[in-house]
């Protein structure tokens, strides 16, 4: 293990290398970084191109001028080294530029990236295990429409169809869905779920009926309930998303006739819903450190629980009782946010128009954690749909093209022959190695998301990764695209090598050599 981690890093070190070489040569001989300058009136004009001239190394050939660059990228990279990347043509320093951009970046691809990764692995199992039937064929149809859509039209059609046509309805003060809308939802949701459970006509038919009535009473209670001016989970709908995270996790993880996983997991949900009532004095001064950190105590506590009650198949209890209590939890600190929602729609900057169309941020809006934490929702928010539906196509192809290899294979039908019921089949035989090719698709991405969706940024102008590279490549701004290049280079090299490593644990057959 050591030799390949050694081998790694100094393949990794040496492709770093030849491709920072040919990037720089290349972007700076491009263009002429000092035309904006000879075309200008100004009567400074030949002062300006002298220090930029002077600041910049330009009467330096940019062989040359790129080991200048390297030596300053290596304290980067050393511990305790001085990091200079150089400046930009206003001789502003890029390692002042970098970390707003890849915060603003990381804000935008985590979401999209985490919600197509879980939305689309579980559609493609669910199609591969519904081969053929109704679900699979919608999905299939979905999946190659949002593949084939330009990520521009899709960022604009959001803005068009959610943001003004939601903010219009929202502004206008009468808060309701409609008949019409109500009962296309209930069909659409009826028909999904019943698609999933499948079974014989009969199951299908209750399902079918029993989600559509359940989607019409709970829309006709938001709509008497103003619930889109004045959101909440509350008491009894907190109450009720945790016995349904419960009862979701534990059948799809375990089976109820695994005794300790389902009380490990009522624990976990016990527990969590006893902290809504004592956490809320807390949240009211909370920071997002302290959120984090009654995160991570929430998992230490149903780590313990799970490990008390697990028996001997402790590992599986444990697993049930943490996603239980993080799930759970996350319920709680949702409700918490949902709470502040009236007094941000209602601020003169909001205006009951609050999802937002373009920027990072509203301008001169300051509030507490859980009010600028809603600011950022609701900027983000069309941004991360359009980049998680375009994603979202490509995980369901290969989830379920990589369930169906699975399930093809001779120890699945062994499994099957031994008695063994189809969700045990599913979650413990095949989900693990159909992981094996999302893994390597995933780190590949990753590296990918992280320098910036260049459109998607552009479009409702934000100001990340993306438009850092587009804004320096058109005036030759050499030294802001090495920055963007250094951190996206780093990125994809290292999820490559954690890849890597994740094949081992995925599949106990392959060993890293």
């Amino acid at each position: 293990m050591l030799s390949f981690v050694v081998r790694r890093i100094i393949a990794s070190i040496l492709t770093l290398l030849v491709a920072s070489f040919l990037m720089y040569v290349l972007a700076a001989n491009s263009g002429n970084p000092l035309e904006d300058l000879q075309a200008s009136n100004a009567p400074n004009a030949q002062q300006l191109i002298g220090a930029r001239i002077q600041r910049l190394s330009l009467d330096v050939p940019p062989p040359l001028r790129w080991f200048g660059w390297l030596a300053g990228a290596a304290g980067c990279l050393v511990p305790f080294g001085t990091c200079d990347l150089g400046v930009d043509l206003n001789f502003t320093p890029v390692t002042q530029l970098l970390p707003g951009a890849i915060s603003s970046t990381v804000r935008l691809v985590a979401a999209s990236t985490i919600l197509a990764i879980l939305l689309g692995v579980i559609t493609g199992i669910v199609s591969a295990l519904r081969q053929y039937s109704a679900f699979d064929l919608v999905m299939t149809f979905v999946s190659f429409f949002l593949y084939s859509l330009p990520s521009f039209l899709v960022a604009v059609l959001l803005k068009e169809f959610i943001a003004i046509d939601f903010n219009n309805w929202l502004s206008s003060g009468d808060s309701s869905f409609g008949i019409v809308p109500t009962v296309v939802i209930a069909l659409v949701l009826a028909f999904i779920l019943q698609a999933i459970v499948a079974g014989s006509m009969r199951n299908r038919l209750i399902t079918f009926g029993v989600s559509a009535a359940a989607t019409v009473a709970v829309l006709v209670y938001m709509d008497a309930s103003n619930w889109f001016q004045m959101p909440g989970l509350g008491a009894v709908g907190l109450f009720l998303l945790i016995g349904g995270v419960v009862f979701g996790i534990v059948a799809l993880l375990a089976g109820f006739s695994h005794k300790r996983a389902l009380l490990g997991a009522v624990i976990a949900g016990v527990l969590a819903y006893v902290s809504y009532f004592l956490l809320q004095p807390l949240f009211a001064i909370s920071t997002i450190w302290t959120v984090m950190i009654l995160v991570l105590a929430v998992l230490a506590v149903c780590f313990v629980v799970g490990w008390l009650i697990g028996g001997p198949d402790r590992s599986l209890v444990i697993r049930v009782s943490m996603l239980v209590g993080f799930i759970a939890f996350l319920l709680v600190v949702a409700d918490r946010f949902l709470q502040a929602w009236p007094g941000y729609i209602s601020h003169p900057r909001i205006n009951n128009r609050p999802i937002a169309t373009v920027g990072e941020a509203t301008v001169g809006l300051q509030g507490d954690m859980w009010f600028m934490g809603l600011d950022a929702f609701t900027h983000f928010l069309l941004p991360t749909i359009s980049l998680t539906l375009i994603s979202f196509a490509g995980y369901t192809r290969y989830a379920r093209a990589g369930m169906l290899e699975v399930l093809n294979q001779d120890y699945i039908r062994t499994a099957r022959a031994k008695g063994l019921s189809e969700r045990t089949v599913v979650t413990r035989h095949a989900f693990r190695n159909m992981l094996i090719p999302i893994t390597t698709i995933v780190a590949a991405d990753i590296g990918a998301l992280l320098g910036g969706a260049i459109i998607t940024e552009q479009v409702f102008a934000i100001s990340g990764m993306g438009s850092l590279f587009a804004r320096s490549l058109g005036p030759v701004d050499v030294n802001p695209i090495m920055g963007y290049f250094l951190v996206i280079g780093i990125t994809a090299i290292l999820f490559n090598f954690i890849a890597d490593l994740s094949y081992a644990l995925l599949d106990p057959r392959v060993r890293v050599k």
